[in-house]
C-alpha cells in the first residue's frame, strides 16, 4: 500500500520535501498550509524594504534554478513569486491545502499512523508527518506592560499594517534585527520622527547589491554551466561565512573592517556613532547587510534611543528615567520565537509522550531531522540547523533527501521506524561540544533558548550537513515495537 505523508507548511522547505518525495515515487502528499497562499516568510513579511540577505544566485531550489533575478539580494515580491509559479507549474500547488491550520498531531501505537488535528476539529491520518513551520514563522512581541492600552496602531514586521499611513507620523520602532535595518530606511523618509529603541547594536557590514542587466540574466539563461559556476563560486564564499561566524574565521578581520569603516564614514556625529558600536564578538549575533542603515540613523528626524522600553502607555512608551516618548505609530523589529520551534502546535508521540516534554531543558532532533519515541516523524530546519551565512535552502534540501531515503525504508519494510534514543544522544552531544567552542557562546542572542543553550545553529558548513544527511542509516533508527523513549 502507498505510504501516505503529511507536510506541514508550504514553504521553501515543505514544497521541497514534496517535491523530492513525489520523484522518488510516493504520491499520496498533502501539505497543510494555514494561510491562503505558498510561500512561508516570504508570503508573510511584506514590511516595506524586504529582502533577502543571501545572494540571489543561491536563493532557488537546485531542482529549479532561476536564472533571471533583477537584483544580486532578491526583494520579497520576487522570491514569492517564485515560489508561487514554480508551485503552480510543477503541480505541487495541488497537494496544498490552504487555510488548514493544524494545531496538533497524534501518533497511534495500535494503528501505526500519525492523526493530524485542524483548528476546524478536522482529523486527518497520514503514515509520516513532516513539520515544515521553520524557525522564523511565529513573530515574537515583547510583553511590554501596557501594550494593550497604546492608542495608535501597533504591529510586528511580520504582520506589517499597510492601511497605516505613516506620512507625517511620530513613528517608534522597537528592536533593530534583520527586518528592522529593511524597513527604518524605508519609512525614515515618511515620519515627521522616528525613535528607534536599540537593546544592543547590531554589527552592519556593506551589501554587496545591485541590480543583473538583461544582459546579464540572457547569458544566464543560455550558458547553465556558467549560472551553474557562478551558484558554486558564490555557495563557496559564503561557506567561508559559515566559518567565520562560527569561530572566527579567516572572513573575520575583513567584516570587521569593513563594518568600522561603514560606520565611520557614514555616521559623522561622535555621540551617535559610540551608540552604534556592539559590545559584543563579530558573529556572536546575526550579522547584517545594509548600506542604508547608518544613514537612516543619522538623519534629523531620527534618533537611537539605548534605554529599554519599561511600558507602553496610550500616548507612547515610557522609559526608565520617567521620560513618555509620544508616537502615533508603533512597529516591533523584535523577530521570531525561533527557540520554541513547533509551537504552538501539540505534538503527541510513542505511549502518549508530549514533544514539550522530550524537550524539556532545550530542543534537540537527530540531525535536527528527528526525535527518539517520535516515530516516522520529521522536522525541516528543526534544531540546531539554523546557519549564520549561506542560503537555508541548501540545507532544507538536505533534509528533503534524507526523508525520502527514510520513506524508501518505511514502504518497504512495512514498519514505522523511531530515531534510537543513543543515536540522538550522541549527535546531541556533539552538537553542543563544537557549539561551545563557538562564537554563539559569548552573548545572549535569539540563538539560545532561555537556559542559554544554543537550540537553533548549525556549527559547520552546509556542505558538510548535505554530506551527513545524505547517507540514511536504518540501523540508526529501531522499528516501532521495539521504541523506547
Amino acid at each position: 500500500m502507498q505510504t501516505s505523508v503529511i507536510i506541514i507548511g508550504a514553504g521553501f522547505g515543505g514544497l521541497a520535501t514534496a517535491h523530492h518525495l513525489r520523484e522518488a515515487g510516493v504520491t499520496d502528499i498533502t501539505i497543510l498550509e494555514r494561510a491562503d497562499d505558498v510561500g512561508g516568510v516570504w508570503r508573510d513579511n511584506t514590511y516595506p524594504g524586504a529582502a533577502c540577505d543571501v545572494p540571489s544566485v543561491l536563493y532557488s531550489w537546485s531542482f529549479a534554478p532561476k536564472t533571471d533575478w533583477t537584483h544580486r539580494y532578491a526583494r520579497q515580491p520576487e522570491i514569492h513569486r517564485y515560489i508561487s509559479e514554480y508551485a503552480a507549474s510543477s503541480g505541487l500547488r495541488e497537494l496544498v491545502r490552504t487555510g488548514s491550520d493544524v494545531t496538533g498531531a497524534a501518533w497511534d501505537d495500535t494503528a501505526r499512523q500519525w492523526t493530524v488535528r485542524l483548528a476546524t476539529g478536522e482529523e486527518l491520518q497520514a503514515d509520516i508527518v513532516v513539520s515544515a513551520v521553520g524557525q522564523l514563522s511565529r513573530p515574537s512581541i515583547p510583553a511590554l506592560p501596557g501594550l494593550d492600552t497604546f492608542a495608535g496602531p501597533a504591529f510586528h514586521s511580520a504582520t506589517w499594517d499597510h492601511d497605516v499611513d505613516l506620512a507625517g507620523k511620530r513613528i517608534g520602532v522597537i528592536g533593530t534585527g534583520a527586518s528592522a535595518i529593511q524597513f527604518v530606511p524605508e519609512i525614515a523618509p515618511l515620519a515627521s520622527h522616528l525613535t528607534v529603541f536599540q537593546r544592543s547594536a547590531p554589527y552592519v557590514v556593506p551589501k554587496p547589491d545591485g541590480t543583473y542587466t538583461t544582459g546579464q540574466q540572457r547569458r544566464f539563461a543560455a550558458h547553465s554551466r556558467l549560472h551553474h559556476l557562478t551558484r558554486r563560486g558564490t555557495f563557496h564564499l559564503t561557506e567561508q561565512l559559515n566559518k567565520t561566524l562560527d569561530s572566527d574565521g579567516r572572513l573575520a578581520g575583513v567584516l570587521r573592517a569593513a563594518w568600522q569603516l561603514q560606520l565611520r564614514r557614514q555616521v559623522k556625529d561622535p555621540a551617535l556613532r559610540a551608540k552604534l558600536v556592539p559590545d559584543y564578538a563579530l558573529g556572536c549575533k546575526r550579522l547584517l547587510f545594509s548600506n542604508n542603515w547608518y544613514p537612516a540613523l543619522a538623519r534629523k528626524n531620527v534618533e537611537v534611543v539605548t534605554d529599554r522600553v519599561s511600558s507602553v502607555e496610550p500616548s507612547g512608551v515610557r522609559t526608565p528615567d520617567g521620560v513618555l516618548h509620544e508616537f502615533d505609530v508603533l512597529v516591533f523589529g523584535t523577530g521570531f520565537a525561533a527557540t520554541e520551534f513547533l509551537a504552538p502546535m501539540r505534538i503527541t508521540g510513542h505511549a502518549g509522550r508530549e514533544l514539550t516534554d522530550a524537550w524539556d531543558g532545550g530542543a534537540r532532533a537527530h540531525l535536527g531531522i528527528n526525535v527518539p519515541g517520535f516515530p516516522n516523524f520529521f522536522v525541516l530546519y528543526g534544531p540546531n540547523t539554523n546557519l549564520g551565512g549561506s542560503s537555508i535552502i541548501g540545507m532544507l534540501e538536505g533534509q528533503a533527501g534524507y526523508i525520502v531515503s527514510a520513506a524508501r525504508e518505511i514502504e518497504s519494510s512495512g514498519r514505522a521506524i523511531s530515531v534510537r534514543p543513543e543515536v540522538a544522544a550522541a549527535y546531541d552531544s556533539e552538537m553542543q561540544e563544537r557549539l561551545s567552542k563557538s562564537v554563539w557562546t559569548s552573548c545572549a542572542s535569539w540563538y539560545r533558548d532561555p537556559s542559554g543553550r544554543i537550540t537553533t545553529n548549525w556549527p559547520g558548513t552546509v556542505a558538510e550537513y548535505q554530506t551527513r544527511t545524505g547517507q540514511f542509516d536504518a540501523h540508526d533508527f529501531d522499528a516501532v515495537r521495539e521504541v523506547s523513549a
